[in-house]
């Protein structure tokens, strides 16, 4: 995945198991892959979306990434370093650079603690700020992210949902990061709080230069915030290009059936669009199917698409698909084909 843009972190190989075990020994008798060979690029100061369906492995991805989970396989380069391979001190100093801002503002927040405390605790931590200088650092991120410093006081059972994600917000500035994995920071939001925390999202990137891994099912508001956008099935990338494009022209059978679930609010543009419904349950992860991971869904699969998994490549310029339909850039007829049997 090349570009002229300068790559803040490079995604290699990624795979999250988690072990199952049964009987009174524990014994190990399978694998969950929530994560099962994820590669991308985010570019600095873009906000790369990260979509799929429920139980996909979006979180997961983000999480090991960041390293609250431990890759089971894979590389995480962050400025060419290795995140997967760094310890200690080490791991400390790098994850200042790199924070989380989590799906739920009711959980994410202890009770326990006022929001002096909880925004301070990343200064506190990493030993950057004491005294006097934390308190005016405290006061300075509330400011930046809309709130009034006079609430420091205050506990979060306090706030409403967006006033705690904007807390949140703050704790995961304070250290000045370059990345922020934003997982699903609208998703648990009224639909009028959510404009105004994906503003203040906007505004800060433009202000502070921040890098975001934009986390979300909600794909309207992932073409609003979105500069690139990464469709994800059951552990795996399935298709990532530009948001023009993706929305466009999607190639995969899986992303052309995602989009056609969008409502579009012109009544005639609505009645001349035809669904893409997919039959069946998602597979389970602990179980993937054999070859393609969508097959036993795909209303266009083929014999090939039972029997070896697709290799994730890019089709056009800029353009990754994992679709055994689309891949080769000789056969835009198979696109067209893939195209009509799919509407």
């Amino acid at each position: 995945m090349t570009s002229q843009r300068e790559v803040l972190l490079h995604v290699e190989g990624l795979k999250k198991y988690f072990p199952i075990r049964r009987g009174v020994f524990q014994r190990h008798v399978g694998d969950v892959k929530a994560v099962d060979g994820v590669s991308f690029d985010v570019f600095r100061g873009e906000t790369l979306g990260l979509v799929g369906e429920s139980g996909c492995g979006k979180t997961t991805t983000g999480r090991t990434i960041i390293r609250l989970y431990e890759p089971t396989a894979g590389h995480v380069f962050f400025e060419n370093v290795d995140m997967a391979t760094l310890k200690g001190g080490a791991l400390r100093q790098m994850r200042r650079r790199m924070q989380m801002v989590f799906q739920d503002p009711y959980a994410s927040l202890s009770p326990r603690m006022s929001v002096r405390n909880i925004v301070a605790e990343p200064l506190e931590v990493h030993r950057v700020a004491t005294g006097p200088e934390k308190a005016e650092r405290v006061a300075e991120l509330l400011e930046v992210v809309g709130l009034d410093p006079a609430f420091m006081n205050r506990y979060p059972h306090e706030f409403s949902g967006g006033q705690r994600q904007r807390i949140g917000l703050a704790r995961a500035l304070a250290l000045n990061p370059d990345l922020i994995i934003c997982d699903e920071p609208i998703s648990a939001l009224d639909v009028s709080i959510q404009a105004q925390v994906v503003n203040l999202l906007e505004d800060l990137q433009e202000k502070l230069g921040l890098t975001y891994l934009f986390i979300a099912h909600d794909l309207s508001m992932v073409r609003h915030i979105s500069d690139r956008v990464a469709v994800m099935y059951l552990g795996k990338i399935v298709e990532l290009t530009d948001r023009d494009t993706l929305y466009d022209n999607p190639l995969h059978p899986y992303t052309q059936a995602l989009l056609s679930a969008v409502p579009v609010p012109d009544p005639f543009i609505e009645e001349q669009r035809q669904r893409v419904i997919l039959e069946g349950d998602l597979p389970s992860p602990a179980n993937p199917p054999l070859g393609c991971n969508f097959n036993t869904r795909c209303p266009v699969k083929t014999d090939v698409c039972m029997e070896r998994e697709p290799e994730f490549i890019e089709v056009e310029e800029g353009h990754f698909c994992a679709c055994h339909l689309v891949q080769p850039f000789e056969r835009p007829e198979a696109r067209v084909r893939l195209r009509a049997s799919a509407g």
